[in-house]
Protein backbone atom coordinates (compact mmCIF):
# COMPACT_ATOMS: atom_id res chain seq x y z
CA UNK A 1 0.00 0.00 0.00
CA UNK A 2 2.89 2.34 -0.18
CA UNK A 3 2.25 5.45 -1.83
CA UNK A 4 -1.59 5.15 -0.92
CA UNK A 5 -2.97 8.16 0.74
CA UNK A 6 -4.90 7.55 4.11
CA UNK A 7 -7.46 9.59 2.92
CA UNK A 8 -8.41 7.23 -0.16
CA UNK A 9 -10.81 5.16 1.11
CA UNK A 10 -10.73 1.13 1.53
CA UNK A 11 -13.29 -0.12 -1.32
CA UNK A 12 -14.73 -3.19 -0.88
CA UNK A 13 -16.62 -5.17 -2.82
CA UNK A 14 -19.29 -7.74 -2.01
CA UNK A 15 -20.03 -10.67 -4.16
CA UNK A 16 -23.61 -12.26 -4.19
CA UNK A 17 -24.80 -13.89 -1.26
CA UNK A 18 -23.50 -13.53 2.22
CA UNK A 19 -24.65 -15.90 4.64
CA UNK A 20 -23.41 -18.48 7.59
CA UNK A 21 -21.94 -20.36 5.22
CA UNK A 22 -19.42 -17.74 3.53
CA UNK A 23 -19.39 -15.14 6.31
CA UNK A 24 -16.45 -15.85 8.50
CA UNK A 25 -14.68 -16.18 4.58
CA UNK A 26 -15.66 -12.69 3.26
CA UNK A 27 -15.09 -11.31 7.34
CA UNK A 28 -11.37 -12.46 6.77
CA UNK A 29 -11.07 -10.69 3.58
CA UNK A 30 -12.12 -7.43 4.96
CA UNK A 31 -9.84 -7.41 7.79
CA UNK A 32 -7.04 -8.41 5.49
CA UNK A 33 -7.57 -5.32 3.03
CA UNK A 34 -7.60 -3.01 6.08
CA UNK A 35 -5.11 -4.60 8.03
CA UNK A 36 -2.73 -1.60 6.86
CA UNK A 37 -5.10 1.08 6.14
CA UNK A 38 -6.01 1.86 10.09
CA UNK A 39 -6.93 5.59 9.47
CA UNK A 40 -8.40 5.11 5.39
CA UNK A 41 -12.35 5.73 5.66
CA UNK A 42 -14.20 2.65 4.63
CA UNK A 43 -16.79 2.08 1.20
CA UNK A 44 -18.63 -1.12 1.07
CA UNK A 45 -19.66 -1.73 -2.56
CA UNK A 46 -22.67 -3.60 -2.52
CA UNK A 47 -23.72 -3.26 -6.54
CA UNK A 48 -22.98 -7.41 -6.81
CA UNK A 49 -24.49 -8.20 -3.47
CA UNK A 50 -27.42 -10.12 -4.28
CA UNK A 51 -28.63 -11.41 -0.22
CA UNK A 52 -26.99 -10.52 3.36
CA UNK A 53 -28.07 -12.91 6.08
CA UNK A 54 -27.62 -11.88 10.08
CA UNK A 55 -24.60 -13.00 9.87
CA UNK A 56 -23.44 -10.59 7.46
CA UNK A 57 -25.06 -8.27 8.88
CA UNK A 58 -23.05 -8.73 12.06
CA UNK A 59 -19.47 -8.70 9.64
CA UNK A 60 -20.91 -4.90 8.64
CA UNK A 61 -21.67 -3.93 12.44
CA UNK A 62 -18.49 -5.10 13.71
CA UNK A 63 -16.92 -3.39 10.46
CA UNK A 64 -18.77 -0.20 11.53
CA UNK A 65 -17.66 -0.58 15.41
CA UNK A 66 -13.72 0.51 14.26
CA UNK A 67 -14.60 2.21 11.38
CA UNK A 68 -17.57 4.55 12.13
CA UNK A 69 -17.35 6.51 8.74
CA UNK A 70 -18.29 3.29 7.10
CA UNK A 71 -20.68 3.82 3.89
CA UNK A 72 -22.56 1.02 1.83
CA UNK A 73 -23.34 2.20 -1.71
CA UNK A 74 -24.52 0.70 -4.73
CA UNK A 75 -27.19 -1.16 -2.23
CA UNK A 76 -30.08 -3.39 -4.48
CA UNK A 77 -34.17 -2.72 -3.32
CA UNK A 78 -33.90 -6.27 -1.66
CA UNK A 79 -30.85 -5.44 0.53
CA UNK A 80 -31.79 -2.49 0.83
CA UNK A 81 -35.58 -3.79 2.63
CA UNK A 82 -33.28 -6.23 4.26
CA UNK A 83 -31.05 -3.44 6.00
CA UNK A 84 -34.24 -0.80 5.86
CA UNK A 85 -35.81 -3.16 8.67
CA UNK A 86 -33.14 -4.57 10.72
CA UNK A 87 -32.03 -0.77 11.47
CA UNK A 88 -28.91 -0.95 9.63
CA UNK A 89 -30.17 2.64 7.53
CA UNK A 90 -30.36 4.67 10.90
CA UNK A 91 -26.69 3.78 12.06
CA UNK A 92 -24.68 4.12 9.02
CA UNK A 93 -24.69 5.68 5.56
CA UNK A 94 -26.26 3.06 3.15
CA UNK A 95 -26.73 4.38 -0.50
CA UNK A 96 -29.40 2.50 -2.68
CA UNK A 97 -27.93 1.78 -6.32
CA UNK A 98 -30.20 4.58 -8.55
CA UNK A 99 -32.07 3.27 -11.80
CA UNK A 100 -30.39 5.65 -14.48
CA UNK A 101 -32.72 7.81 -16.74
CA UNK A 102 -32.04 9.50 -20.18
CA UNK A 103 -33.64 13.18 -20.95
CA UNK A 104 -32.28 13.13 -24.25
CA UNK A 105 -35.11 14.46 -26.70
CA UNK A 106 -37.15 15.00 -23.18
CA UNK A 107 -39.30 18.11 -22.55
CA UNK A 108 -38.34 20.73 -20.51
CA UNK A 109 -41.81 21.68 -18.67
CA UNK A 110 -40.21 23.68 -15.48
CA UNK A 111 -36.66 25.37 -14.13
CA UNK A 112 -36.30 26.64 -10.52
CA UNK A 113 -32.92 27.62 -8.89
CA UNK A 114 -32.41 24.69 -7.58
CA UNK A 115 -33.09 22.60 -10.84
CA UNK A 116 -35.12 21.58 -13.89
CA UNK A 117 -38.24 19.49 -14.73
CA UNK A 118 -38.25 17.16 -17.77
CA UNK A 119 -40.90 15.08 -18.70
CA UNK A 120 -39.77 11.24 -19.63
CA UNK A 121 -42.87 9.65 -20.91
CA UNK A 122 -46.66 10.47 -20.49
CA UNK A 123 -46.93 9.49 -17.19
CA UNK A 124 -43.96 10.84 -15.64
CA UNK A 125 -41.68 13.64 -15.00
CA UNK A 126 -38.02 13.87 -13.53
CA UNK A 127 -36.64 17.14 -11.91
CA UNK A 128 -32.89 17.25 -12.46
CA UNK A 129 -31.02 18.78 -9.33
CA UNK A 130 -28.37 21.40 -10.26
CA UNK A 131 -25.93 20.32 -7.43
CA UNK A 132 -24.22 16.75 -8.44
CA UNK A 133 -24.34 15.81 -4.35
CA UNK A 134 -27.94 16.61 -3.72
CA UNK A 135 -29.36 13.92 -1.96
CA UNK A 136 -29.79 15.71 0.85
CA UNK A 137 -31.65 17.92 -0.93
CA UNK A 138 -34.02 15.50 -2.60
CA UNK A 139 -34.93 14.14 1.03
CA UNK A 140 -35.81 17.70 2.16
CA UNK A 141 -37.81 18.28 -0.91
CA UNK A 142 -39.60 14.96 -0.35
CA UNK A 143 -40.15 15.66 2.89
CA UNK A 144 -41.99 19.24 2.42
CA UNK A 145 -43.73 17.57 -0.10
CA UNK A 146 -45.10 15.13 2.07
CA UNK A 147 -45.88 17.51 4.97
CA UNK A 148 -47.48 20.02 2.21
CA UNK A 149 -50.16 17.04 1.47
CA UNK A 150 -51.02 15.91 4.76
CA UNK A 151 -51.60 19.57 5.86
CA UNK A 152 -53.67 19.74 2.52
CA UNK A 153 -51.76 20.92 -0.19
CA UNK A 154 -52.22 19.06 -3.30
CA UNK A 155 -48.86 18.40 -4.73
CA UNK A 156 -47.12 15.03 -6.67
CA UNK A 157 -44.77 13.28 -4.18
CA UNK A 158 -41.20 11.63 -5.84
CA UNK A 159 -41.85 7.49 -5.54
CA UNK A 160 -38.25 7.22 -7.23
CA UNK A 161 -34.59 8.34 -7.20
CA UNK A 162 -32.38 7.73 -9.72
CA UNK A 163 -29.49 9.20 -11.65
CA UNK A 164 -29.23 11.52 -14.52
CA UNK A 165 -25.64 11.41 -16.28
CA UNK A 166 -23.82 12.69 -13.17
CA UNK A 167 -26.86 14.49 -11.14
CA UNK A 168 -29.37 12.79 -9.55
CA UNK A 169 -33.04 13.39 -9.86
CA UNK A 170 -36.38 13.10 -8.27
CA UNK A 171 -39.27 11.03 -10.24
CA UNK A 172 -43.13 12.42 -10.45
CA UNK A 173 -46.45 11.01 -11.78
CA UNK A 174 -47.84 13.66 -13.13
CA UNK A 175 -50.41 11.94 -15.80
CA UNK A 176 -50.95 14.00 -19.26
CA UNK A 177 -49.88 16.91 -16.96
CA UNK A 178 -49.88 20.19 -18.33
CA UNK A 179 -47.94 23.28 -16.56
CA UNK A 180 -50.44 26.72 -16.63
CA UNK A 181 -47.37 29.05 -18.22
CA UNK A 182 -48.23 26.00 -21.50
CA UNK A 183 -52.00 26.65 -20.91
CA UNK A 184 -51.71 30.27 -20.94
CA UNK A 185 -49.16 30.17 -23.90
CA UNK A 186 -51.56 28.19 -25.82
CA UNK A 187 -54.85 28.85 -24.98
CA UNK A 188 -54.85 33.18 -24.11
CA UNK A 189 -58.24 33.21 -23.58
CA UNK A 190 -58.35 30.70 -20.54
CA UNK A 191 -56.28 34.04 -18.88
CA UNK A 192 -58.98 34.43 -16.24
CA UNK A 193 -59.70 30.77 -15.18
CA UNK A 194 -55.56 30.28 -14.45
CA UNK A 195 -55.70 34.25 -12.82
CA UNK A 196 -58.65 32.22 -10.62
CA UNK A 197 -57.46 28.90 -10.05
CA UNK A 198 -53.66 30.34 -9.51
CA UNK A 199 -55.32 32.65 -6.62
CA UNK A 200 -57.33 29.70 -5.11
CA UNK A 201 -54.33 28.21 -4.50
CA UNK A 202 -52.30 30.42 -3.24
CA UNK A 203 -55.11 31.42 -0.94
CA UNK A 204 -54.98 27.89 0.10
CA UNK A 205 -51.28 27.96 0.81
CA UNK A 206 -51.30 30.61 2.15
CA UNK A 207 -53.71 29.79 5.03
CA UNK A 208 -52.33 26.92 6.08
CA UNK A 209 -50.45 26.94 9.56
CA UNK A 210 -47.00 24.77 9.49
CA UNK A 211 -46.59 23.02 12.94
CA UNK A 212 -43.90 25.14 14.71
CA UNK A 213 -40.07 24.01 13.51
CA UNK A 214 -41.05 22.15 10.11
CA UNK A 215 -40.18 24.80 7.69
CA UNK A 216 -37.84 27.55 7.47
CA UNK A 217 -38.80 30.94 7.92
CA UNK A 218 -38.55 32.65 4.79
CA UNK A 219 -37.73 36.29 6.87
CA UNK A 220 -34.36 35.12 7.86
CA UNK A 221 -33.47 34.43 4.52
CA UNK A 222 -34.27 37.85 3.02
CA UNK A 223 -32.32 39.59 6.13
CA UNK A 224 -29.39 37.47 4.31
CA UNK A 225 -30.50 39.55 0.92
CA UNK A 226 -30.74 42.79 3.09
CA UNK A 227 -27.91 42.72 4.77
CA UNK A 228 -26.07 41.69 1.47
CA UNK A 229 -27.57 44.87 -0.84
CA UNK A 230 -27.38 47.36 2.55
CA UNK A 231 -23.42 47.00 1.27
CA UNK A 232 -24.75 48.49 -2.14
CA UNK A 233 -27.09 51.34 -0.93
CA UNK A 234 -26.35 54.49 0.30
CA UNK A 235 -26.06 53.94 4.55
CA UNK A 236 -28.92 55.74 5.03
CA UNK A 237 -31.28 54.05 2.54
CA UNK A 238 -29.24 50.61 3.56
CA UNK A 239 -30.21 51.45 7.08
CA UNK A 240 -33.84 51.71 6.39
CA UNK A 241 -33.90 48.56 4.09
CA UNK A 242 -32.91 46.09 6.81
CA UNK A 243 -35.21 47.87 9.64
CA UNK A 244 -38.24 47.56 7.06
CA UNK A 245 -37.38 43.47 7.11
CA UNK A 246 -36.63 43.47 10.52
CA UNK A 247 -40.48 44.86 11.19
CA UNK A 248 -42.15 42.25 9.26
CA UNK A 249 -43.75 40.18 12.12
CA UNK A 250 -43.01 36.43 12.68
CA UNK A 251 -45.88 34.52 10.44
CA UNK A 252 -46.62 30.50 10.68
CA UNK A 253 -48.08 30.14 7.97
CA UNK A 254 -47.25 28.54 4.49
CA UNK A 255 -45.54 30.43 1.91
CA UNK A 256 -44.19 28.28 -1.45
CA UNK A 257 -41.57 30.76 -2.51
CA UNK A 258 -41.36 30.51 -6.00
CA UNK A 259 -45.19 30.66 -6.79
CA UNK A 260 -45.59 31.03 -10.55
CA UNK A 261 -47.11 29.40 -13.09
CA UNK A 262 -44.70 26.79 -14.33
CA UNK A 263 -45.06 25.19 -10.75
CA UNK A 264 -48.65 24.76 -11.08
CA UNK A 265 -50.34 21.57 -13.29
CA UNK A 266 -53.13 20.77 -14.26
CA UNK A 267 -53.85 17.05 -13.73
CA UNK A 268 -56.93 15.55 -15.00
CA UNK A 269 -58.61 18.65 -13.78
CA UNK A 270 -57.56 18.42 -10.66
CA UNK A 271 -54.65 21.75 -9.76
CA UNK A 272 -51.02 20.39 -8.60
CA UNK A 273 -48.49 22.48 -7.13
CA UNK A 274 -44.57 21.15 -7.74
CA UNK A 275 -41.37 22.43 -6.87
CA UNK A 276 -41.47 22.40 -3.47
CA UNK A 277 -38.11 22.57 -2.16
CA UNK A 278 -38.74 26.48 -1.37
CA UNK A 279 -41.26 26.36 1.06
CA UNK A 280 -41.03 28.22 4.17
CA UNK A 281 -43.41 29.68 6.46
CA UNK A 282 -43.72 33.45 6.43
CA UNK A 283 -45.73 36.97 5.90
CA UNK A 284 -47.30 36.69 2.06
CA UNK A 285 -45.55 39.70 1.63
CA UNK A 286 -42.47 37.32 1.00
CA UNK A 287 -44.64 35.95 -1.79
CA UNK A 288 -45.62 38.13 -3.19
CA UNK A 289 -41.78 39.16 -4.00
CA UNK A 290 -40.71 36.44 -5.73
CA UNK A 291 -44.05 36.65 -7.82
CA UNK A 292 -43.26 39.68 -9.30
CA UNK A 293 -39.85 38.59 -9.76
CA UNK A 294 -41.17 35.59 -11.76
CA UNK A 295 -43.89 37.67 -13.92
CA UNK A 296 -41.49 40.64 -14.49
CA UNK A 297 -38.63 42.01 -12.45
CA UNK A 298 -36.39 39.58 -14.19
CA UNK A 299 -37.45 40.49 -17.36
CA UNK A 300 -37.57 44.33 -17.32
CA UNK A 301 -34.79 45.22 -19.76
CA UNK A 302 -34.92 42.01 -21.62
CA UNK A 303 -38.44 41.30 -22.65
CA UNK A 304 -37.60 38.51 -24.82
CA UNK A 305 -36.47 36.39 -21.85
CA UNK A 306 -39.31 35.87 -20.20
CA UNK A 307 -40.14 33.62 -23.27
CA UNK A 308 -37.05 30.96 -21.99
CA UNK A 309 -38.87 30.71 -18.75
CA UNK A 310 -42.70 31.10 -19.19
CA UNK A 311 -43.03 30.15 -22.50
CA UNK A 312 -45.52 33.32 -22.72
CA UNK A 313 -44.68 36.95 -23.24
CA UNK A 314 -43.83 39.46 -21.69
CA UNK A 315 -47.52 41.24 -21.47
CA UNK A 316 -48.68 38.38 -20.63
CA UNK A 317 -46.33 38.08 -17.49
CA UNK A 318 -47.58 41.59 -16.87
CA UNK A 319 -51.42 41.05 -17.09
CA UNK A 320 -51.38 37.95 -14.76
CA UNK A 321 -49.49 39.32 -12.25
CA UNK A 322 -50.87 42.29 -11.95
CA UNK A 323 -54.72 40.02 -12.43
CA UNK A 324 -53.61 37.45 -9.73
CA UNK A 325 -52.58 40.56 -7.34
CA UNK A 326 -55.62 42.62 -7.64
CA UNK A 327 -57.83 38.83 -7.40
CA UNK A 328 -55.49 38.18 -4.34
CA UNK A 329 -56.13 41.56 -2.95
CA UNK A 330 -59.85 41.47 -3.64
CA UNK A 331 -59.70 45.07 -4.90
CA UNK A 332 -59.54 47.09 -7.78
CA UNK A 333 -58.26 50.13 -6.38
CA UNK A 334 -55.69 51.09 -8.33
CA UNK A 335 -53.64 52.76 -5.44
CA UNK A 336 -54.07 49.70 -2.89
CA UNK A 337 -52.40 47.37 -5.76
CA UNK A 338 -49.99 49.60 -6.32
CA UNK A 339 -49.00 50.15 -2.77
CA UNK A 340 -48.52 46.38 -2.37
CA UNK A 341 -46.67 45.85 -5.59
CA UNK A 342 -45.00 48.68 -4.69
CA UNK A 343 -44.04 47.15 -1.18
CA UNK A 344 -43.48 43.34 -2.90
CA UNK A 345 -40.77 45.01 -5.80
CA UNK A 346 -39.02 46.28 -2.56
CA UNK A 347 -38.10 42.26 -1.80
CA UNK A 348 -37.81 41.42 -5.13
CA UNK A 349 -35.26 44.22 -6.42
CA UNK A 350 -33.62 43.09 -2.67
CA UNK A 351 -33.28 39.25 -3.78
CA UNK A 352 -32.43 40.10 -7.48
CA UNK A 353 -29.59 42.72 -7.15
CA UNK A 354 -27.89 39.69 -4.77
CA UNK A 355 -28.85 37.20 -7.02
CA UNK A 356 -27.41 39.60 -10.06
CA UNK A 357 -24.03 40.40 -8.33
CA UNK A 358 -23.05 36.53 -7.20
CA UNK A 359 -23.58 35.50 -10.79
CA UNK A 360 -21.12 37.72 -11.86
CA UNK A 361 -23.73 39.88 -13.03
CA UNK A 362 -21.65 43.18 -12.70
CA UNK A 363 -19.26 41.32 -15.71
CA UNK A 364 -21.51 42.00 -18.61
CA UNK A 365 -23.11 45.20 -20.01
CA UNK A 366 -26.96 43.70 -20.01
CA UNK A 367 -25.74 42.75 -15.97
CA UNK A 368 -24.96 45.94 -15.04
CA UNK A 369 -27.91 47.41 -16.88
CA UNK A 370 -30.12 45.64 -14.38
CA UNK A 371 -28.52 46.08 -11.47
CA UNK A 372 -28.50 49.62 -12.14
CA UNK A 373 -32.13 49.43 -12.76
CA UNK A 374 -32.92 47.23 -9.75
CA UNK A 375 -30.63 49.96 -7.07
CA UNK A 376 -32.15 52.69 -8.44
CA UNK A 377 -35.65 51.17 -8.38
CA UNK A 378 -34.94 49.97 -4.52
CA UNK A 379 -33.60 53.03 -3.55
CA UNK A 380 -36.63 55.43 -4.66
CA UNK A 381 -39.11 52.54 -3.15
CA UNK A 382 -37.48 52.40 0.10
CA UNK A 383 -38.03 56.13 0.54
CA UNK A 384 -41.76 56.27 0.14
CA UNK A 385 -42.47 53.54 2.54
CA UNK A 386 -42.13 53.01 6.08
CA UNK A 387 -43.64 49.19 6.62
CA UNK A 388 -43.29 46.67 4.19
CA UNK A 389 -46.77 45.29 5.46
CA UNK A 390 -50.19 45.42 3.87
Amino acid sequence: MAGTSAKEPVRIILHRRIDSNNAAAVEEEIRAKLTDRQQAPVVIDASALDYISSAGLRILLRVKKTRPEMKITGVSPEVYEILDMTGFTEIMMVEKAYRVVSIEGCEEIGRGSNGTVYRIDQDNVVKVYNNKDALEEIRHEREVAKLALILGIPTAISYDVVKVGDHYGSVFELLNARSFSRILAAEPEKMDWCVKEYVEMLRKIHGTVVPKGKLPDMKDTALIWAGFVQEQLDPAVGSKLIRLVQDVPHDDHMIHGDYHTRNLELQDGEVLLIDMDTLATGHPIFELASMFNAFQGFYEIDHEAIRNFQKFDYQTGTTFWKKALAAYLETEEEDRIREVEDKARILGYTRLIRRGMRRGGMDTEQGRAEIALWKSELTELIGMYDSLLF
